[in-house]
Formats: structure tokens, C-alpha cells, sequence
């Protein structure tokens, strides 16, 4: 009998099968490659600037940034320099360096409503330190969330209710955003007991349409908090240095008493942060909250380099550009193959979905044979764009954009 021979592994898919043995699922959260569509590979190599490669070789335009942290470029070189600098000194040690005072330094001389940061690892450990403080502040229990609304992976807010209790959530209520009416309608309910309304920038829940806050509405909330002594605090963790210097609230004129960030603070490197106000500087004293690699030093001078970088660089003025250049590109190459398309969220924060699409098959359809031609795009999730992304990267994705475009006309036909 003679054997037909056999197609080789790819590395992607040797990495796959033996994560399978050791990873529940083989891979778990945000970055499964089971959430995206068939070609995506599971398993990244390397990133340099604004493109990754995969453990196969394959070199991609990325547009997720590591799903938001890397808002300079993979390997920028400041932030890099500063990295191995303090390495070779030390990052976990017996106490911190005075890195962690020069941070939060820089952190309350940048942020226009912070007094005071405390630092932590990843925006979980933000928002749910912002919601421990407020409650310990104001000695009360509701906490008021949009519905929908992302604030991280702890049981009082993660999106998958597995192994979560009723009793973790009692005391949420929710609100939809934007609405001024279901807020009114939560404040009531919460009564005297309302601690905290916690709040995103802008409304950036996964498979669906992005939502730009009305000024007006932010004001409202505002307005609620002051005459109810409970605390606003806005999750910046997505948001933090991609949308203003100051929080992403600043350009509207509306301060937080509380906020959490990570993602972009440090260009890659882990690390999250809490800041505040003086209203709420006594019970951030009196809450333990702690973590044995939260003092770590690397991390807080890579984005002491990294907040020094965005704004020596025009950071945001870059991913500004490169994120507009992206957004005309994407709408002529639409109207071009007769399709209709909407592009929601800040240009630096995009989104794109199809106007006929029922489920997203149109938009699975279209990353993934954008991925197939070397640019890593989100079916559902809000892309990032960074300061790294010159012309010839989104010229060179908007080559395999009108290319995805056509596939979606020649499946779906026009619309």
C-alpha cells in the first residue's frame, strides 16, 4: 500500500496541540485563537514596531496591540533602554524602588484630577480596587455599572458567570449608557447606600457598535456623585493615554474621583494604577490591597519612559494621524465594492462593522482573510491603533483590506 504523504505541522499548531495537554482548552481568556476566525494564529513570536510575527515566521500589520498595551510600538527604544537599565539593578525586591515615587509623581503632575496613585499589576486589580476604596470611604454598598460595560475578570464583573455567586453582585445596579433616565432610575434604587457609579470613557463593549459619550450625560454623572457623596470613577484601564494626557475624561471637563488604568501605561510592560483624588485619600489609606510583584521596578520605569515618550513624541497625534488615514481608507475601499459599512469609537480606538451583518459573519469573513494577507484586525472587538503605525503600514493594510472587502462581495454580494 503506498501512502500519500502526509502535510507538515505547522509550529502554530505543534504549539496548540501541546498547550492542549497542559491549558484547560489549550488556551484560555481574550487571547484564545478559538475566538477569532479559522487562520489566526494561536501562538505570537516576536513584535517589533507596529507589525508581530508568528511562530511560523509570518509577518503581520498589527492593529491590536497586544490588545491595547503596546501604544508606542513593540521594542520602542527608550522605553526599552530604560528597562535594561533598571534590570540591571533589580525588579522584585524587599521594597520598592524610588521608581514608585518618581511614578506617581509623574502620574499626579500629568492626570488632572489625581493627588495620589497607588500601583498594582493589570486593570482587574484597578477597577476593583477603585470600587474596595469607594466603598470604604463612603461606608456604603451599591455599586452602579453600565449593563454590558467590561471592568475586568473578578467575579463581581467578569462576563461569564462560571463559578460566580449571586451574592458576589448583589449590590450592582445597572444603568445603560448614555441614558440619563436608567441613571436616575439607579440612583433611586440605590438609595442611601449608593458608594460608586462606575463609568468607561466611551461605550466599548465587545460585539457591539462603539458609543462616544455625550459631555452632557458625563456632566449629569458628575452632578449625581457631588450631591450624593458617592464616588465617580471612571475605568481608563482600555482608554488611559490613547484618548488625552490628562484622562480621557479631560478634554470634556469632567473629573473622576477615582480612576483605574493599565494597558498603555507602560508600553507592554505589566502594570496598573489607581488614582484619585484628596476626597478619597483616606480610605485608600485604609484598605489592604498589596500584591508581591506590584513593587516590581521594571515596569515603573518603562512607563515613566513610556509617558515621557508619548508626550516628547506627539504620541497621540501620531495614532491621531495614522488612525484617520485608516478610517478614509476603509470607507472609500467600502463604498467601492458597493458595501455598507460603520466605523464607531476614536480613530486611535476603531471599529468597523458591516451594516448587513446579523452575527458578524461578514466581519469574521473579513479579518480573516485580512489576516491570511499579513494584517491582524479584531471581528468584534475595538482595534488600537499606535504611535508606531506610519503611512507605509496602513498603506500596506489597506492593501489587504480592499482585498478582505472583495471577499466579503463576492460571499455575501452587495449591501
Amino acid at each position: 500500500m503506498t501512502l500519500l504523504p502526509s502535510h507538515p505541522l505547522t509550529a502554530d499548531q505543534v504549539w496548540r496541540d501541546r498547550a492542549s495537554a497542559v491549558i484547560p482548552n489549550g488556551m484560555y481568556g481574550h487571547q484564545s485563537a478559538q475566538r477569532m476566525p479559522e487562520g489566526f494564529p494561536q501562538f505570537v513570536a516576536r513584535g517589533d514596531g507596529a507589525r508581530i510575527w508568528d511562530v511560523d515566521g509570518n509577518e503581520y500589520v498589527d492593529f491590536m496591540c497586544s490588545y491595547g498595551p503596546i501604544v508606542l510600538g513593540h521594542h520602542h527604544p527608550k522605553v526599552e533602554e530604560a528597562v535594561r537599565r533598571q534590570q540591571a539593578l533589580a525588579d522584585c525586591q524587599n521594597g520598592p524602588s524610588p521608581a514608585m515615587v518618581e511614578l506617581c509623581e509623574l502620574f499626579v503632575d500629568r492626570v488632572e484630577h489625581a493627588d495620589w496613585a497607588i500601583l498594582a499589576k493589570n486593570g482587574t486589580d484597578a477597577t476593583t480596587m477603585c470600587v474596595t476604596i469607594a466603598r470604604a470611604a463612603t461606608n456604603r454598598r451599591k455599586v452602579m455599572v453600565a449593563t454590558g460595560a467590561y471592568h475586568g475578570a473578578a467575579p463581581w464583573c467578569t462576563p461569564n458567570p462560571s463559578g460566580v455567586l449571586s451574592e458576589d453582585r448583589a449590590h450592582l445596579v445597572h444603568y445603560t449608557f448614555n441614558d440619563a433616565e436608567t441613571v436616575r432610575a439607579a440612583v433611586e434604587k440605590c438609595g442611601d447606600d449608593l458608594a460608586a457609579i462606575v463609568v468607561s470613557p466611551f461605550k466599548h463593549d465587545a460585539r457591539f457598535e462603539q458609543e462616544l459619550v455625550d459631555p452632557e450625560w458625563a456632566r449629569m454623572l458628575r452632578r449625581i456623585c457631588d450631591e450624593t457623596g458617592a464616588a465617580l470613577i471612571l475605568d481608563d484601564v482600555r482608554c488611559g493615554f490613547r484618548l488625552a494626557y490628562g484622562g480621557s475624561w479631560e478634554p470634556i471637563g469632567v473629573k473622576p474621583d477615582l480612576s483605574a488604568w493599565s494597558k498603555a501605561i507602560a508600553n507592554g510592560y505589566a502594570l496598573a494604577s489607581v488614582m484619585g483624588n484628596d476626597k478619597f485619600r483616606d480610605g485608600a489609606g485604609s484598605v489592604f490591597v498589596t500584591g508581591s510583584f506590584w513593587f516590581s521596578a521594571v515596569s515603573m520605569v518603562a512607563a515613566i519612559a513610556t509617558i515621557t515618550a508619548l508626550g516628547e513624541e506627539d504620541g497621540l497625534g501620531s495614532m491621531e494621524r495614522a488612525g484617520q488615514r485608516l478610517r478614509d481608507g476603509l470607507s472609500a475601499q467600502a463604498a467601492s465594492h458597493g458595501l455598507t459599512i460603520r466605523q464607531t469609537g476614536p480613530v486611535t480606538m476603531p471599529l468597523l462593522t458591516f451594516a448587513a451583518d446579523a452575527d458578524f459573519e461578514r466581519s469574521h469573513l473579513f479579518a480573516g482573510s485580512a489576516a491570511q494577507r499579513g494584517v491582524y484586525l479584531h471581528p468584534w472587538h475595538n482595534w488600537f491603533v499606535c504611535a508606531a503605525h506610519t503611512d507605509d503600514d496602513v498603506d500596506t493594510a489597506l492593501q489587504a483590506t480592499d482585498a478582505a472587502f472583495a471577499d466579503v462581495r463576492a460571499t455575501f454580494g452587495a449591501d
